[in-house]
């Protein structure tokens, strides 16, 4: 730590508040590192760089302290780098966070098991729950459910690709309800709708004009349902992405699985939920760190 503070006074100019702001953030850093059992700061993983944040965040810390000590944070890591000392930077997956506290909306467990049952056993009801089931069973973004074609569904093997507005794409695996349903749908609804049997190419939500649903259809669809269960005014196609989020956390999946299936590379977003759940940091990260 020593060499670097050095290295920031001698070679890079800075002022003397910022090098006791340096001092100070890694010091504090390097305290809760052997609090968790780490033999100092070049015994850190990105797991703990996540915890930390988490930690700040929860201690209710500000939104300019959080983003200085992981810019500091940070720069120490590239530091080590060019040192030789360390070959990756623990903070590099951690981006400035933009709010204090993202405010996370979401069902619970039994809320979203009665969403499911509300749909008719009907040719709009069997396309309005492989819809339900789909968008809670993956947690695909709408814009990726609006995208979504039948080449990109695989019943057999039961996953799914789903496609962003960029069309980068990530693999995701179908779950027993959201495959079944979303069978049901494509064997007993959607040639009902379309008029003729479904091409590859076809997208695989349509409405009753045999278009592709839009986001905004898709919003009407879920409000009805939420009037239906009460809850209009909180049902989104992001409280079913939250849903998905949370209570794969809340039975006991892991931060790192969890940015696979939904795509985020701010782990930030990770943190959100797991603040959500108000799980403690060692309860968390104790399966993947060889200390915790």
């Amino acid at each position: 730590m020593r060499d670097f503070i050095d290295y920031m006074k001698n070679e890079k100019r800075k002022a003397e508040n910022t090098l006791i702001a340096y001092e100070r953030d890694l010091t504090a850093f390097e305290k809760y590192l052997t609090g968790r059992g780490a033999k100092g700061l070049e015994d850190c993983t990105d797991n703990d760089a996540i915890a930390y944040v988490l930690q700040l965040s929860n201690e209710n810390k500000s939104k300019p302290t959080i983003n200085r000590k992981v810019s500091a944070l940070r720069t120490y890591y590239e530091y080590l780098i060019g040192k030789g000392v360390m070959s990756s930077n623990p903070f590099n997956k951690i981006k400035a966070v933009k709010s204090d506290k993202r405010q996370i909306n979401y069902l619970t467990q039994d809320e979203a098991a009665r969403l499911m049952d509300l749909p008719l056993d009907d040719v709009k009801g069997l396309r309005d729950k492989a819809l339900l089931e789909f968008m809670y069973g993956t947690g695909a973004r709408v814009t990726e459910v609006v995208r979504l074609r039948f080449s990109d569904v695989n019943l057999r093997m039961n996953f799914v690709t789903l496609r962003d507005v960029n069309d980068e794409s990530r693999i995701v695996p179908l779950g027993s309800y959201a495959s079944a349903a979303m069978a049901d749908y494509i064997n007993n609804s959607y040639d009902h709708i379309k008029g003729r049997p479904h091409n590859d190419d076809d997208f695989v939500f349509i409405n009753f004009r045999g278009d592709p649903l839009t986001r905004q259809g898709i919003w009407k669809i879920l409000k009805d349902y939420g009037q239906m269960l009460g809850i209009e005014s909180r049902m989104t196609p992001q409280i079913l992405r939250d849903s998905f989020a949370v209570h794969i956390l809340q039975n006991g999946g892991d931060l790192k699985t969890l940015q696979e299936l939904m795509g985020f590379e701010d782990m930030t977003v990770g943190i959100a939920y797991l603040a959500v759940i108000d799980i403690r940091v060692r309860e968390v990260f104790r399966s993947c760190h060889p200390r915790a």
